[in-house]
Protein backbone atom coordinates (compact mmCIF):
# COMPACT_ATOMS: atom_id res chain seq x y z
CA UNK A 1 0.00 0.00 0.00
CA UNK A 2 1.04 3.72 -0.92
CA UNK A 3 2.34 5.71 1.87
CA UNK A 4 -0.38 8.68 0.27
CA UNK A 5 -3.40 5.95 0.32
CA UNK A 6 -1.77 5.29 4.14
CA UNK A 7 -2.46 9.03 5.00
CA UNK A 8 -5.54 9.33 3.25
CA UNK A 9 -6.76 6.61 4.96
CA UNK A 10 -5.07 7.80 8.52
CA UNK A 11 -7.16 11.25 8.02
CA UNK A 12 -10.28 9.31 7.24
CA UNK A 13 -9.79 7.38 10.58
CA UNK A 14 -9.38 10.62 12.75
CA UNK A 15 -12.65 12.41 10.87
CA UNK A 16 -14.73 9.53 11.81
CA UNK A 17 -14.77 10.52 15.99
CA UNK A 18 -14.02 13.99 15.68
CA UNK A 19 -14.99 14.93 19.30
CA UNK A 20 -12.91 12.02 20.22
CA UNK A 21 -9.92 13.24 17.90
CA UNK A 22 -9.86 16.27 19.43
CA UNK A 23 -9.76 15.34 22.79
CA UNK A 24 -6.69 13.42 22.26
CA UNK A 25 -5.11 16.63 20.37
CA UNK A 26 -6.12 18.88 23.12
CA UNK A 27 -2.86 18.12 25.63
CA UNK A 28 -0.98 18.62 22.88
CA UNK A 29 -2.29 22.09 22.05
CA UNK A 30 -2.10 23.34 25.16
CA UNK A 31 1.63 22.18 26.24
CA UNK A 32 3.02 23.39 22.77
CA UNK A 33 0.99 26.37 23.13
CA UNK A 34 2.27 26.84 27.21
CA UNK A 35 5.72 25.95 26.43
CA UNK A 36 6.15 28.65 23.31
CA UNK A 37 4.19 31.67 25.07
CA UNK A 38 6.21 31.14 28.31
CA UNK A 39 9.67 30.97 26.08
CA UNK A 40 8.48 33.79 24.30
CA UNK A 41 7.40 35.92 27.25
CA UNK A 42 10.97 34.86 29.01
CA UNK A 43 12.63 35.87 26.16
CA UNK A 44 10.59 39.24 26.17
CA UNK A 45 11.27 39.78 29.95
CA UNK A 46 15.30 39.67 29.33
CA UNK A 47 15.02 41.77 26.56
CA UNK A 48 13.10 44.37 28.41
CA UNK A 49 15.38 44.65 31.22
CA UNK A 50 18.67 45.20 29.04
CA UNK A 51 16.28 47.74 27.16
CA UNK A 52 15.72 49.66 30.38
CA UNK A 53 18.99 48.85 32.15
CA UNK A 54 21.12 50.15 28.63
CA UNK A 55 18.08 52.75 28.70
CA UNK A 56 20.47 54.79 31.90
CA UNK A 57 23.50 55.47 29.78
CA UNK A 58 26.40 54.37 27.77
CA UNK A 59 29.56 52.90 28.94
CA UNK A 60 28.10 52.98 32.58
CA UNK A 61 30.02 51.85 35.72
CA UNK A 62 28.56 52.24 39.01
CA UNK A 63 30.64 52.65 42.05
CA UNK A 64 28.23 51.64 45.25
CA UNK A 65 29.08 51.40 49.25
CA UNK A 66 29.43 48.20 50.04
CA UNK A 67 31.32 44.86 49.06
CA UNK A 68 30.96 42.82 45.87
CA UNK A 69 33.62 41.80 43.01
CA UNK A 70 35.21 44.81 40.74
CA UNK A 71 37.17 43.63 37.95
CA UNK A 72 40.58 42.61 39.56
CA UNK A 73 39.48 44.22 42.88
CA UNK A 74 37.46 41.94 44.91
CA UNK A 75 35.12 43.17 47.95
CA UNK A 76 34.09 41.51 50.92
CA UNK A 77 32.19 43.26 54.03
CA UNK A 78 31.39 46.88 53.67
CA UNK A 79 29.16 49.54 55.11
CA UNK A 80 26.68 51.46 53.43
CA UNK A 81 28.38 55.03 53.79
CA UNK A 82 32.01 54.62 52.41
CA UNK A 83 31.28 56.71 49.55
CA UNK A 84 31.81 60.56 49.51
CA UNK A 85 32.03 63.46 46.94
CA UNK A 86 35.59 63.86 47.94
CA UNK A 87 36.02 60.54 46.44
CA UNK A 88 33.85 61.24 42.77
CA UNK A 89 36.16 64.21 42.64
CA UNK A 90 39.22 62.21 43.17
CA UNK A 91 37.94 59.81 40.11
CA UNK A 92 36.85 62.61 38.10
CA UNK A 93 40.93 64.67 38.50
CA UNK A 94 43.02 61.79 39.64
CA UNK A 95 45.65 61.38 36.69
CA UNK A 96 45.82 57.57 37.66
CA UNK A 97 42.22 57.01 36.07
CA UNK A 98 42.45 58.08 32.43
CA UNK A 99 39.61 55.72 30.73
CA UNK A 100 36.39 58.07 31.73
CA UNK A 101 35.00 61.03 30.72
CA UNK A 102 32.41 61.85 33.35
CA UNK A 103 31.47 61.44 36.59
CA UNK A 104 27.83 61.95 38.86
CA UNK A 105 27.94 61.55 42.12
CA UNK A 106 24.51 60.73 43.70
CA UNK A 107 22.54 60.10 46.55
CA UNK A 108 19.12 58.69 46.61
CA UNK A 109 16.09 57.94 49.41
CA UNK A 110 12.47 57.43 48.59
CA UNK A 111 10.47 60.27 50.26
CA UNK A 112 6.72 61.45 49.95
CA UNK A 113 6.16 64.74 47.41
CA UNK A 114 2.74 66.71 47.61
CA UNK A 115 1.25 69.24 46.02
CA UNK A 116 -2.13 70.31 47.28
CA UNK A 117 -4.38 67.20 47.85
CA UNK A 118 -2.02 64.80 46.14
CA UNK A 119 1.12 62.98 47.10
CA UNK A 120 3.04 60.27 46.07
CA UNK A 121 6.08 57.90 46.77
CA UNK A 122 9.07 58.37 44.65
CA UNK A 123 13.00 58.09 44.64
CA UNK A 124 14.53 61.57 45.29
CA UNK A 125 17.61 61.39 43.68
CA UNK A 126 20.45 64.76 44.38
CA UNK A 127 22.72 64.91 41.24
CA UNK A 128 25.26 67.33 39.64
CA UNK A 129 24.88 68.57 36.18
CA UNK A 130 27.16 65.57 34.59
CA UNK A 131 23.86 63.27 35.45
CA UNK A 132 21.90 64.09 32.67
CA UNK A 133 24.98 63.22 30.63
CA UNK A 134 25.40 60.31 31.95
CA UNK A 135 22.25 59.10 32.24
CA UNK A 136 20.96 60.23 28.83
CA UNK A 137 17.97 62.66 30.36
CA UNK A 138 16.03 63.93 27.66
CA UNK A 139 14.35 66.98 28.89
CA UNK A 140 10.33 67.30 27.63
CA UNK A 141 10.06 70.62 28.84
CA UNK A 142 12.07 72.95 31.03
CA UNK A 143 16.08 72.38 31.99
CA UNK A 144 17.47 69.88 33.84
CA UNK A 145 19.52 70.85 37.22
CA UNK A 146 22.63 73.15 36.72
CA UNK A 147 25.89 73.75 38.95
CA UNK A 148 24.46 77.25 39.98
CA UNK A 149 21.66 75.13 41.56
CA UNK A 150 24.38 73.20 43.31
CA UNK A 151 26.07 75.71 44.25
CA UNK A 152 23.34 77.78 45.49
CA UNK A 153 21.66 74.78 47.01
CA UNK A 154 18.23 75.68 44.83
CA UNK A 155 15.64 74.54 46.17
CA UNK A 156 14.56 73.50 42.51
CA UNK A 157 13.55 70.04 41.19
CA UNK A 158 12.93 68.49 37.79
CA UNK A 159 10.25 65.47 37.56
CA UNK A 160 9.42 62.35 35.28
CA UNK A 161 6.04 61.93 33.50
CA UNK A 162 4.74 59.78 35.99
CA UNK A 163 5.30 62.00 38.78
CA UNK A 164 3.18 64.66 36.83
CA UNK A 165 0.42 62.13 36.48
CA UNK A 166 0.66 61.45 40.19
CA UNK A 167 0.36 65.01 41.28
CA UNK A 168 -1.37 67.18 38.60
CA UNK A 169 -4.41 67.07 36.70
CA UNK A 170 -4.40 65.59 33.22
CA UNK A 171 -3.27 68.75 30.92
CA UNK A 172 -2.10 71.30 33.18
CA UNK A 173 1.51 72.86 33.27
CA UNK A 174 3.65 71.43 35.99
CA UNK A 175 6.36 74.41 35.42
CA UNK A 176 6.77 76.82 38.01
CA UNK A 177 4.76 74.74 39.70
CA UNK A 178 5.49 73.94 43.86
CA UNK A 179 5.73 70.47 45.62
CA UNK A 180 6.60 69.71 49.08
CA UNK A 181 9.54 67.05 50.44
CA UNK A 182 10.37 66.84 53.55
CA UNK A 183 8.15 69.50 54.25
CA UNK A 184 10.24 72.02 52.13
CA UNK A 185 8.76 73.80 48.96
CA UNK A 186 11.13 73.00 45.76
CA UNK A 187 9.88 74.65 42.35
CA UNK A 188 9.66 72.61 39.22
CA UNK A 189 12.44 73.67 36.55
CA UNK A 190 11.66 70.85 34.36
CA UNK A 191 10.03 67.47 32.82
CA UNK A 192 11.41 64.51 31.20
CA UNK A 193 10.90 62.45 28.18
CA UNK A 194 9.24 59.04 29.32
CA UNK A 195 11.78 56.42 29.51
CA UNK A 196 9.08 53.63 30.53
CA UNK A 197 9.29 50.99 33.11
CA UNK A 198 7.42 50.06 36.24
CA UNK A 199 7.91 49.41 40.05
CA UNK A 200 10.52 50.65 41.70
CA UNK A 201 13.19 50.94 39.35
CA UNK A 202 10.54 52.79 36.91
CA UNK A 203 12.83 55.75 35.24
CA UNK A 204 9.59 58.33 35.01
CA UNK A 205 8.69 57.71 38.50
CA UNK A 206 11.92 60.13 39.85
CA UNK A 207 12.45 63.73 41.44
CA UNK A 208 15.86 64.76 40.92
CA UNK A 209 17.13 67.85 42.99
CA UNK A 210 20.49 69.59 43.11
CA UNK A 211 23.16 66.91 45.27
CA UNK A 212 23.94 69.58 47.55
CA UNK A 213 20.01 70.81 48.52
CA UNK A 214 19.51 66.22 48.96
CA UNK A 215 22.44 65.78 51.08
CA UNK A 216 22.19 69.24 53.37
CA UNK A 217 19.01 70.45 53.30
CA UNK A 218 16.52 66.90 52.79
CA UNK A 219 18.17 64.39 54.35
CA UNK A 220 21.30 65.69 56.66
CA UNK A 221 24.06 63.28 55.12
CA UNK A 222 27.56 63.44 53.69
CA UNK A 223 27.85 60.50 51.79
CA UNK A 224 26.66 59.10 48.69
CA UNK A 225 24.70 56.59 47.76
CA UNK A 226 26.69 55.68 44.51
CA UNK A 227 28.90 57.39 41.87
CA UNK A 228 27.97 56.82 38.48
CA UNK A 229 30.78 56.99 36.25
CA UNK A 230 31.04 56.73 31.95
CA UNK A 231 33.21 55.39 30.57
CA UNK A 232 35.37 56.67 27.44
CA UNK A 233 34.69 53.65 25.40
CA UNK A 234 33.02 49.69 25.61
CA UNK A 235 36.36 48.33 25.01
CA UNK A 236 38.08 49.87 28.43
CA UNK A 237 35.14 49.27 30.51
CA UNK A 238 37.70 46.78 32.34
CA UNK A 239 40.30 49.28 32.60
CA UNK A 240 38.03 51.81 34.31
CA UNK A 241 36.69 49.18 36.70
CA UNK A 242 40.04 48.46 37.20
CA UNK A 243 41.43 51.62 37.80
CA UNK A 244 39.19 52.79 40.09
CA UNK A 245 38.86 50.25 42.02
CA UNK A 246 42.78 50.51 43.03
CA UNK A 247 42.19 54.46 43.74
CA UNK A 248 39.38 54.29 46.07
CA UNK A 249 41.32 51.52 47.49
CA UNK A 250 43.97 54.10 48.63
CA UNK A 251 41.74 56.66 49.72
CA UNK A 252 40.36 54.62 52.00
CA UNK A 253 43.64 53.50 53.20
CA UNK A 254 42.72 49.41 52.20
CA UNK A 255 45.81 47.68 51.14
CA UNK A 256 44.33 44.59 50.57
CA UNK A 257 41.17 44.11 47.83
CA UNK A 258 39.43 41.83 49.64
CA UNK A 259 39.05 44.53 52.07
CA UNK A 260 37.09 46.75 49.84
CA UNK A 261 34.27 48.76 51.21
CA UNK A 262 32.71 49.19 48.00
CA UNK A 263 31.76 47.52 44.63
CA UNK A 264 31.99 48.52 41.24
CA UNK A 265 29.58 47.14 38.32
CA UNK A 266 28.87 47.80 34.42
CA UNK A 267 25.35 47.33 32.93
CA UNK A 268 26.72 44.57 31.34
CA UNK A 269 27.25 42.76 34.71
CA UNK A 270 23.31 43.80 35.63
CA UNK A 271 21.79 42.61 32.65
CA UNK A 272 23.51 39.37 32.92
CA UNK A 273 22.31 38.95 36.32
CA UNK A 274 18.70 39.34 35.40
CA UNK A 275 19.28 37.59 32.32
CA UNK A 276 20.24 34.28 34.15
CA UNK A 277 17.76 35.23 36.87
CA UNK A 278 14.86 35.67 34.37
CA UNK A 279 16.28 32.53 32.50
CA UNK A 280 16.11 30.21 35.15
CA UNK A 281 12.33 31.24 36.27
CA UNK A 282 11.68 30.86 31.95
CA UNK A 283 13.57 27.05 32.28
CA UNK A 284 11.67 26.30 35.10
CA UNK A 285 7.75 27.11 33.99
CA UNK A 286 8.80 25.53 30.56
CA UNK A 287 9.63 22.34 32.15
CA UNK A 288 6.17 22.58 34.43
CA UNK A 289 4.54 23.69 30.97
CA UNK A 290 6.43 20.54 29.29
CA UNK A 291 4.07 18.03 31.95
CA UNK A 292 1.15 18.60 29.87
CA UNK A 293 3.13 17.23 27.12
CA UNK A 294 3.75 14.06 28.46
CA UNK A 295 -0.04 14.02 29.87
CA UNK A 296 -1.08 14.71 26.50
CA UNK A 297 1.15 12.09 24.36
CA UNK A 298 -0.12 9.18 27.11
CA UNK A 299 -4.12 10.67 26.25
CA UNK A 300 -3.00 10.25 22.49
CA UNK A 301 -1.62 6.60 23.26
CA UNK A 302 -4.97 5.73 25.63
CA UNK A 303 -6.84 6.82 22.38
CA UNK A 304 -4.71 4.96 19.79
CA UNK A 305 -4.84 1.50 22.02
CA UNK A 306 -8.81 2.09 22.20
CA UNK A 307 -8.66 2.22 18.31
CA UNK A 308 -6.73 -0.92 18.16
CA UNK A 309 -9.18 -2.72 20.37
CA UNK A 310 -11.64 -1.28 18.22
CA UNK A 311 -10.07 -2.16 14.89
CA UNK A 312 -9.13 -5.78 16.47
CA UNK A 313 -11.40 -7.30 13.37
CA UNK A 314 -10.53 -5.05 10.62
CA UNK A 315 -6.47 -5.27 11.13
CA UNK A 316 -7.28 -9.29 11.39
CA UNK A 317 -9.01 -8.79 7.67
CA UNK A 318 -6.23 -6.75 6.64
CA UNK A 319 -3.32 -9.64 7.82
CA UNK A 320 -5.58 -11.94 6.52
CA UNK A 321 -5.78 -10.39 2.84
CA UNK A 322 -1.55 -9.96 3.34
CA UNK A 323 -0.67 -6.74 4.83
CA UNK A 324 2.86 -6.69 6.12
CA UNK A 325 3.49 -5.73 9.89
CA UNK A 326 5.28 -3.05 8.44
CA UNK A 327 2.17 -1.45 6.63
CA UNK A 328 0.26 -1.92 9.72
CA UNK A 329 2.78 -0.13 12.32
CA UNK A 330 2.79 2.72 9.34
CA UNK A 331 -0.61 3.09 9.33
CA UNK A 332 -1.18 3.71 13.05
CA UNK A 333 2.76 5.59 13.55
CA UNK A 334 0.46 8.08 10.71
CA UNK A 335 -2.37 8.06 12.72
CA UNK A 336 -0.67 9.06 15.82
CA UNK A 337 1.94 11.92 14.15
CA UNK A 338 -0.92 13.19 12.36
CA UNK A 339 -2.99 14.07 15.86
CA UNK A 340 0.65 15.40 17.33
CA UNK A 341 1.03 17.15 14.55
CA UNK A 342 -2.40 18.92 13.79
CA UNK A 343 -1.99 19.64 18.13
CA UNK A 344 1.54 21.09 18.30
CA UNK A 345 0.40 23.20 14.85
CA UNK A 346 -2.70 24.56 16.83
CA UNK A 347 -0.87 25.04 19.58
CA UNK A 348 1.90 27.11 18.17
CA UNK A 349 -0.51 29.49 16.73
CA UNK A 350 -1.76 29.64 20.33
CA UNK A 351 1.55 30.39 21.98
CA UNK A 352 2.32 33.15 19.77
CA UNK A 353 -1.16 34.68 20.04
CA UNK A 354 -1.34 34.42 23.87
CA UNK A 355 2.51 36.30 23.55
CA UNK A 356 1.15 39.05 21.47
CA UNK A 357 -1.91 40.02 23.86
CA UNK A 358 0.46 39.78 26.54
CA UNK A 359 3.47 42.35 25.08
CA UNK A 360 0.27 44.49 23.88
CA UNK A 361 -0.80 44.52 27.41
CA UNK A 362 2.36 44.88 29.26
CA UNK A 363 5.50 47.15 27.94
CA UNK A 364 7.25 43.73 26.92
CA UNK A 365 8.21 43.49 23.06
CA UNK A 366 7.04 40.98 21.10
CA UNK A 367 9.42 38.14 20.46
CA UNK A 368 9.29 34.50 18.59
CA UNK A 369 12.25 32.71 18.51
CA UNK A 370 12.67 30.44 15.91
CA UNK A 371 14.21 27.69 18.32
CA UNK A 372 10.64 28.03 19.85
CA UNK A 373 8.87 26.90 16.27
CA UNK A 374 11.25 24.44 15.71
CA UNK A 375 10.38 23.02 19.26
CA UNK A 376 6.78 22.90 18.23
CA UNK A 377 7.49 20.93 15.09
CA UNK A 378 10.07 18.80 16.64
CA UNK A 379 7.88 17.81 19.67
CA UNK A 380 5.05 17.10 18.18
CA UNK A 381 6.81 14.56 15.96
CA UNK A 382 8.19 12.84 18.67
CA UNK A 383 5.54 12.41 20.38
CA UNK A 384 3.57 10.61 17.41
CA UNK A 385 6.25 8.65 17.20
CA UNK A 386 7.05 7.89 20.80
CA UNK A 387 3.42 7.52 22.11
CA UNK A 388 2.06 5.73 18.88
CA UNK A 389 4.63 3.45 18.28
CA UNK A 390 3.22 1.14 21.26
CA UNK A 391 -0.50 0.80 20.09
CA UNK A 392 1.21 0.38 16.37
CA UNK A 393 3.23 -2.29 17.19
CA UNK A 394 0.26 -4.01 19.15
CA UNK A 395 -1.95 -3.95 16.28
CA UNK A 396 1.14 -5.38 13.82
CA UNK A 397 1.54 -8.17 16.50
CA UNK A 398 -2.02 -9.77 16.33
CA UNK A 399 -2.39 -12.64 14.68
CA UNK A 400 -4.99 -12.87 12.12
CA UNK A 401 -7.60 -15.76 12.88
CA UNK A 402 -7.27 -14.70 16.64
CA UNK A 403 -8.48 -10.78 15.40
CA UNK A 404 -11.15 -12.09 12.82
CA UNK A 405 -12.93 -14.32 16.07
CA UNK A 406 -12.76 -10.80 18.17
CA UNK A 407 -15.85 -9.84 18.81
Amino acid sequence: MKYSELLTESFGTLTINKLRTGLAALGIMIGIGSVIALISLGQATQQSISNQIQSLGANLLTVSPGAQQTGAVRGATGGQTTLTLEDAKAIQTSSQVNTISNVSPEFSKRAQVITGRNNTNVSIIGVVPAYEIIHKIAIDTGTFISQRDVDSMGKVAVIGPQVVSDLFDVGSNPLGQTIRITNQSFTIIGVTVSKGGSGFGNQDDIVWVPLSTAQKQLFGVNYLTSIAVEAKSQDVMTDAQNQIGYLLLSRHKLNNPAQADFSIFSQQDIINTASQTTGMFTTLLSGIAAISLLVGGIGIMNIMLVTVTERTREIGLRKALGATKKVIITQFLIEAIVLTFFGGTVGMFFGIIVSYVVSKLTSFPFIISPSAIILAIGVSAGIGILFGWYPARKAANLQPIEALRYE
